[in-house]
């Protein structure tokens, strides 16, 4: 794996300060304020808006603790708009750098549900899509980033769609701006509602949501209050995935920026998925993209300093039961590459040591 030259890595700091920046001045007006609102011992800040009949509106910004929302806040007067020269950095990064960004539909809605504060109320973009950004996140080229998908997934924790007293704009309406022909597709198991949209083309965007609950309301569209009407799939291991995703600016138009999981939880979590993907709807095909996607997040990881992150993240995953156990210890067995694969245990191992957890292989066995 080759790192990505110093400049490029500044250049792509700079695109994502300023698309921050740019983010936050569009979504509020300078007729309203910032307000401090403690909710459950822990400091947020909301925007509040005058409406009509004296009747007021709120926003939800962000957690106090974020020390960037807490600086935008504080110099939100001064913030300016700067799009033409951000499209110079995308094009740059992109053409001289290598740095790979979602074809261009996908891009369009990616930005559309941005503009529309899916991922300011704390929703996280997953899928082949994410996997894109992690080049230009960690700094180091990535092979086979450039892979055409049919779909982009959306996830946000039930618990926060609840509590931050916020919404986006319907999400039918916002697809419908980058094209007119994605409708609504009812769900089998509720025909009243909806987690998904379908185009003509057969593009599909879904809505999930962790399940931490029973089986039995796997599939069931779960009520999401910050995206309206729109449900969501609930799905098992998911929360693991989107617990603390990180901020990455998408190499599309001016710089989107958007949530992202972790890398070292997205690679662990697409060795649990891998193992638990049957054979039907072209599962095979796609565990192997899983299996790849893993081993190689894991090695760029190692290569940039970055395995004790990963340690974290995998002892953590086996911790949470002998369910997840079994399916690291058969994601990594899926693994053919064993050469590479040794290679990561051993640096991996180094590094669970150092966090005193136990090695990969136990009694011969992988986890």
């Amino acid at each position: 794996m080759k790192t990505i030259d110093l400049m490029y890595r500044t250049l792509y700091a700079e695109l994502t300060q300023r698309a921050m920046d740019e983010r936050f001045i569009s979504e509020f007006s300078t007729r309203g304020r910032f307000v401090r609102v403690k909710v459950k011992d822990r400091d947020y800040w909301y925007f509040d808006l005058p409406g009509e009949n004296g009747r007021q509106t709120r926003k939800y910004v962000g957690p106090d603790a974020d020390p960037d929302i807490r600086s935008r806040v504080e110099r939100f007067a001064e913030l300016k708009a700067d799009a033409r020269q951000r499209r110079r950095f995308v094009t740059t990064l992109k053409r001289e750098a290598r740095l790979p960004g979602p074809e261009p539909f996908t891009g369009e809605i990616i930005e559309a549900l941005a503009r529309a504060g899916f991922f300011r109320l704390r929703g996280v973009l997953i899928g082949t899509v994410a996997y894109q950004c992690y080049p230009a996140y960690l700094g180091i080229h990535l092979p086979s980033t450039s892979m055409r998908t049919a779909d982009a997934d959306f996830a946000q924790f039930h618990s926060i769609s609840v509590a931050i007293e916020d919404q986006t704009a319907p999400i039918g309406d916002v697809l419908r701006t980058v094209d007119p022909s994605f409708t609504e597709v009812m769900s089998p198991m509720d025909g009243r509602r909806h987690m998904m949209f379908r185009n003509r083309d057969g593009y599909k965007v879904e809505f999930l949501t962790p399940n931490t609950s029973s089986d039995d309301y796997q599939g069931q569209p779960a009520t999401m209050p910050a995206l309206g009407d729109t449900g969501a799939q609930p799905i098992r291991f998911l929360d693991f995935l989107i617990y603390q995703p990180v901020l990455v600016t998408l190499l599309h138009g001016s710089g989107v920026p958007i949530l992202i999981p972790a890398p070292e939880r997205f690679a662990v979590h697409k060795l649990i998925v891998a193992a638990r993907r049957g054979t039907e709807d072209g599962g095979a095909a796609k565990r192997e993209k899983d299996v790849m996607q893993a081993l190689t997040l894991m090695e760029a990881l190692i290569a940039t300093r970055r395995a004790g992150d990963l340690a974290d993240a995998f002892d953590e995953a086996r911790e949470r039961g002998e369910a997840w156990r079994e399916a690291l210890a058969k994601g990594l067995d899926m693994i053919e590459d064993r050469e590479r694969l040794m290679a990561v245990v051993q640096a991996l191992d180094a590094a669970l040591k150092a966090i005193g957890a136990g090695p990969v292989m136990r009694d011969g066995a992988s986890v």
